[in-house]
């Protein structure tokens, strides 16, 4: 297994498709990282040489920011905004949907299994 920016990418996928592995770069991404290493996005990621996996190691390394950099920046970006106390902070600190989304129904996603809660009783079953 090629390491690249510190991940184990899988072998025997094509490279464009193995560098997704690596969080913070996605098929866009790839794509251009292959196209300025001058390497085909077809092949193999076994069959890369030494010198494109340092090629590959390097463009990361200047122009993206991955990985556990990456997730400490989203980190650090939300816990600003609990921070502060802005609407997206207080939806963060809930729990809830971020974006804008309806709550009344959906938003299982963020909120979690469905809390059932006893309804009202009837006239009749109260004996009346």
């Amino acid at each position: 297994m090629p390491r690249i920016a510190g991940v184990d990418i899988p072998a025997q996928k094509p490279v464009v498709v193995a560098l997704t592995y690596i969080y913070g770069i996605g098929r866009a991404s790839a794509g251009r990282i292959l196209a300025e290493a001058g390497i085909r996005p077809a092949v193999r990621a076994r069959d890369l040489s030494e010198s494109e996996l340092a090629s590959l190691n390097s463009i990361i390394e200047k122009r993206y920011t991955v990985e556990g950099q990456l997730r400490r920046s989203i980190s650090q970006d939300i816990q600003r905004l609990k921070d502060i106390n802005s609407w997206r902070g207080l939806r963060h600190r809930k729990g809830l949907p971020v974006r804008g989304q309806r709550t009344r129904t959906n938003a299982r996603t963020r909120k979690g299994p469905r809390k059932t809660v006893a309804g009202k009783k009837g006239i009749k079953e109260m004996g009346g």
